[in-house]
């Protein structure tokens, strides 16, 4: 079972301020919870990249790669598909579109999936839900909003 979740913004900011967030240096800003985020192998295209992410959920820490699936860059639209696989249990995707609209106003995208890995983790995703989808878009908004003010 898969589920899958999408949502739609529009951001007053340039492209490029939204995509820089997407970065290394800057993850930490629109992800609190990642607590490291190591490269592994960089690969020019982009596409294969892999980096090592540590996720804080309350005293928990999880670790898992993160691979880079699809990646596109220029000036008018960006997308980036990464992967990874959560405690065995879980592989979830996440892609991130940008759409410039106009210098100052960026359309975000953002599609989560989620497929259960194992038959008695199928129940949760009967529970899982959009908020989180909707509240990491809400909050890159405002990251990027505040960073395009400066």
């Amino acid at each position: 079972m898969t589920k899958q979740w999408t949502t739609e913004t529009e951001i007053q900011a340039p492209i490029e301020v939204v995509w820089g967030l997407l970065n290394e240096e800057n993850l930490h800003k629109i992800m609190p919870q990642v607590v490291e985020h190591k490269p592994i192998k960089i690969t020019e295209e982009g596409v294969g990249t892999i980096y090592r992410q540590k996720y804080k959920e309350g005293k928990r820490v999880e670790e898992y790669d993160v691979e880079t699936l699809e990646y596109e860059n220029t000036p008018q639209f960006k997308k980036m598909k990464v992967g990874f696989t959560l405690a065995n249990m879980f592989e979830i995707t996440a892609t991130y579109e940008l759409q410039k609209m106009n210098e100052d106003t960026t359309k975000f995208t953002y599609t989560a999936t989620n497929k259960a890995l194992k038959w008695f983790v199928h129940i949760m995703l009967f529970f899982a839900n959009e908020a989180v989808v909707t509240t990491f878009a809400k909050r890159v908004k405002q990251v990027a909003e505040e960073e395009a003010r400066r």
